[in-house]
This record gives C-alpha cells, structure tokens and sequence, in this order.
C-alpha cells in the first residue's frame, strides 16, 4: 500500500471518530467529563376549578417541544378523571373528563421535568400575509394615526413592533393610546392588541407564552411575548410584549403559541392555573440518556449506555486496552524501550487499577522471582517445554493463593487482588525471563522485566485517568483516532530516542578515513603541458 493510500484511510478513520465524538458531543448533550452536572427544573402546572355535580371537561395547554429545553417525563394526577391528549398546528394539550364531577373545589396536576440543553431557538415556519381588519369610528382613526406615528420611528417589521409595544405600556400614553387600550388592562391583553395593530400593516405577529427560569418559585407568573415576521430575514424575532425588548431571553420556557387560551373548563367556571418551579443539578450523562429515550429509544438502544451495569463495568476496562497498547507503541517504537512480548504490560496496567502501582510492581517482581527459582530448578530436571510450563503455572497459582493467605491475615487488602494477574502472562513472563537469562545474561533479562514494569507503570498512569476512561465508554468512536495515529506511527522506522544516546559517541567522533598501505602506489602527478 503506497504511503499516500494509508494517509487518507487515517484522515478519513480520524474524521470520522471526531465527527462522532463532536455530534454526540454537541447535539446529544453527552458530557465530557464524568463529574459533569446539568440544570434540571421539575415544573408543575395546578390547575383550580370550581366544579359541577354533573360533567366536567378540563383542557390545558401543554409545552411541545419547547426551543433550548428538553422534556425527560410527564406526569399527570387527576384523579376519577379520564385523559386524553390531543395535538393542532403544532400545539399540544391535556384533556381531562368527568362524569359526575361531585361539585367542589378541584385540583388537577401536571408536572414535567425537563432540562436545559442550549439549542439555538430557531423559528422559519412562514406564515401567511395578514388581513387588514375593518374598525368602527373613532377606532379606526386612532389606530391609523398611531400606526403612523410608530413607523416614523422604526426601521424594519421587528423595530416597528418593539416601538408599538412600548406606546401601548408607556405610564403616560397618548390620547389614541388610551382609547384603544380601555378594554386591555393586561399586558397579555394588550399583546393580543399589538398583533391586531401589525396586522393593519400587514405585519405578521403572534403570541407567544412562557415562564422564565430564573430560581425555584412557588408561584411563577406565565409572560408573554410577541414574535414579529422579519419578511428580509425569514425569520421570526422576539419581543417582550411589555418592556418591548428584542431578543429571546435566556431561561424562557416556552409553554404555548398562539392566541388559544391556556386552560378551558367546561361544566364548570373560576378556572386557575398556578405554576410552581424547582431547580436542581442532576448527572449529565444520565440526563442525556434520559433525553434520548425520551425521543427514540433506538437511538440508546443501540449504544454501550444500553448494556446491563456488570457489562458495563467491563467494557470500561476493555476499551482502555488500545489506549495502553497505543502507549506501548510508543514507548517501543518512538522512544526505544524492550519489553517481554508485545501485549503483556498492557495486561499488567489493567492489573494495577485493582492493586495500585506500587503494590502491584512489588507482588509481580516477588511471584516472577519466586517462578524463577522454580522455573531454574525445573531445568535441572531436563523436562520438557509443555510439562515444564505447566509445572510454574502450578506454581504460579499456589504463590498467588500463598500471597493472598498472608495477606489477609496481615490485615493487607491489597494482597487478595493478586490473583487478577492473568496467570498465563506471569507463566509465559517467568520462562521467556529465565530463557533470556540463560542465553544473553542476566543484564539482558533484567531490563527486558524493568522495561516491561515500566510501560506498565506509564499506561496504567494514564489509564486510571478518571476522565479518559469516561471519555473512552462515553465516547468509544475515539478509538478511530486512536487507529489513525497507529496506523501513520505504523510506517515509522527512524531512529529511537534511546538510539541517539547510544550511538551519540558517532554523531561526536566521526570515522576518519583509513590511511594508505605501505605498499599502495602514490598518485600519479598531472603531466606537464
């Protein structure tokens, strides 16, 4: 394969991971760090009514997807109600139902919790031309000459709706202000009034009601805004329908569009709607599976997240194994450390998350010197390569379980995890150390095993790394970068670190060129012209 052929399959194995990791990242809400928190809000809507003896239908209006919040559950209680749900134009809403209502006070509830996960609110439905109405005298005037007055001070559709809305609230309105506004006392009233004015203009606007969470209240008034039709931008822009400020605010929870009213009863009157808000911090990551259920439950099905917890916890450990191989390549290739085998002090630093680093290095070198003696003994017995590894690796397991005895009786924990050593590394570790000690020396043995302790000492540094292991299991379409960079490191075969230092003593005294043999013939002068 040419060198250009595996530098795109490595880009493309990069971007890929990355993409992954940046949509899950961005778009899901899944956290980066395991100690991560998110808002979370239980919002709950009381509903009051006085109720007949006879039939009763109640209908609330309910959030639907409301921009830079996310629904986790809904919950209803209503009791001898019947419920059902019901959704137009984009609205959705709770309908309960009695029979025999019994009379009284009654009380029905819905509450949500819900969180914020920062989508950019986005509105581009367009909406169709507004219909100019016809107004009764004086209405009429007034209406005109405020509309004029307005729109020498705005620029656009946005300004001119901002600038209305002020008129319509200002302490000391004009005189067409005051005739317009006699039957809107409310500021959701007078809303209703600044839609009416925009459409005389052909303005398109609507309502739109929310809370702001800012902190827990027991009694959180809905406000109300207007979103006005910018017909240059194509999009609809937001005004506070009382101080006429443009822009969203930040914590507004939309709970419904349009004019339709918030709760309507029938076979019953004195309807009220408190809402009362509760803010906590809850996990990231389980918010986040919770959003994703919430929306479709393929999109966590299929997923390490969906796995049962004891499955979980192992894969937390396996997918730290390219990580420690990766740090191994490295080590090896780049910086020029020895090691016994390729693999096994990847094995040993998955080990050391149970034992801890320095207990783990003193239980490997006293089973490995231990197996020594043995495997050393066992060579003066002239057997044969089988019989004499299965002969350490019964030796093996009973100085693990001789290590684990004293341990515990020493009141010494960490002794009991010596068994989570893989006992056929440490028996494969054991001969290849004791072959290399025969048929190199000693020196040559020993700094393969300290070579070996080493990058496992490093990877299981970097392993343990709280966030690293979240970022992995969370994030496993890392691992492509991962085996980006293996497969760029896979066409090296420069000089390693520990290379330079040793053949520094060349890069210092370069080789001199031999001198002439006593018997070699001097160069021939040039002839003479």
């Amino acid at each position: 394969m040419k060198k250009t052929t595996l530098y795109l399959l490595a880009a493309a194995l990069a971007a890929l991971g990355i993409a992954g990791f940046l949509w899950k990242w961005k778009v899901l809400n899944f956290p980066v760090t395991p100690v991560a928190q998110t808002e979370v809000w239980e919002i709950q809507a009381r509903v009051e009514y006085d109720a007949p003896r006879g039939p009763s239908r109640v209908v609330l209006q309910l959030p639907n997807d409301p921009p830079g919040y996310s629904i986790l559950d809904e919950r209803y209680v209503a009791r001898g109600y019947g419920m059902a749900f019901a959704g137009i134009d984009g609205a959705r809403e709770v309908q309960w139902q009695i029979r025999r209502a019994g009379g009284g006070e009654a009380v029905l509830y819905y509450r949500a919790t819900i969180f914020r996960d920062e989508r950019v609110p986005e509105f581009t439905d367009e909406p169709a031309v507004p219909v100019p109405g016809t107004w009764e005298e004086p209405f009429g005037t007034a209406r005109a000459a405020l509309l004029d007055d307005v729109r020498e001070k705005s620029v656009d559709s946005t300004t001119f709706a901002a600038e209305l809305v002020r008129r319509l609230n200002a302490q000391a309105p004009a005189e067409e202000v005051k005739l317009l506004t006699e039957q809107a006392a409310t500021v959701d009233a007078r809303a209703r009034l600044a839609v009416s004015l925009l459409a005389d203009r052909q303005v398109a606007a609507r309502l739109l009601h929310g809370l702001l969470l800012d902190d827990s209240t027991t009694n959180a008034p809905l406000r109300t805004w207007l979103q006005v039709w910018d017909t240059d931008a194509r999009v609809w822009n937001t005004v506070d329908a009382e101080s006429g400020a443009v822009g969203w605010p930040r914590g507004l929870l939309v709970w419904k569009r349009g004019e339709a009213p918030l709760v309507d009863v029938t076979g019953g009157r004195n309807e009220l709607v408190v809402f009362s808000t509760v803010r906590s911090l809850a996990d990231a990551l389980d918010t986040a599976k919770q959003r994703l259920e919430s929306r479709d439950k393929n999109l966590i099905a299929y997923s390490l997240l969906d796995l049962p917890l004891q499955a979980q916890e192992v894969y937390k450990i396996l997918l730290l194994v390219p990580v420690g191989a990766f740090i191994m390549l490295i080590l090896r290739n780049l910086v020029g450390i020895k090691t016994f085998g390729t693999f096994m002090p990847v094995l040993i630093a998955l080990a050391f998350n149970w034992t801890g680093l320095v207990p783990g290095v003193i239980l490997f070198f006293t089973v490995i010197s231990a197996g020594l003696l043995v495997r050393f003994y066992m060579e003066r017995l002239k057997l044969l390569l089988v019989p004499r590894l299965t002969a350490v690796l019964i030796v093996v397991v009973m100085l693990m379980a001789l290590v684990s005895v004293v341990s515990n009786r020493l009141g010494i924990e960490v002794g009991l995890n010596v068994a989570l050593f893989p006992m056929i590394i440490m028996t494969m570790t054991i001969e290849r150390v004791s072959v290399a000690w025969e048929e190199r020396g000693a020196g040559y043995a020993l700094s393969q095993a300290g070579g070996s302790i080493v990058i496992a000492a490093l990877a299981y540094l970097v392993m343990k790394q709280a966030n690293l292991q979240h970022l992995i299991f969370v994030f496993p379409e890392l691992l492509l970068v991962l085996l980006a960079a293996t497969l760029v490191l896979g066409r090296y075969s420069g000089y390693r670190l520990t290379e330079l230092f040793r053949f520094r003593a060349l890069a210092r005294d370069p080789i001199a060129p031999a001198p002439a043999a006593a018997g070699d013939a001097a160069p021939a002068s040039k002839p003479a012209e």
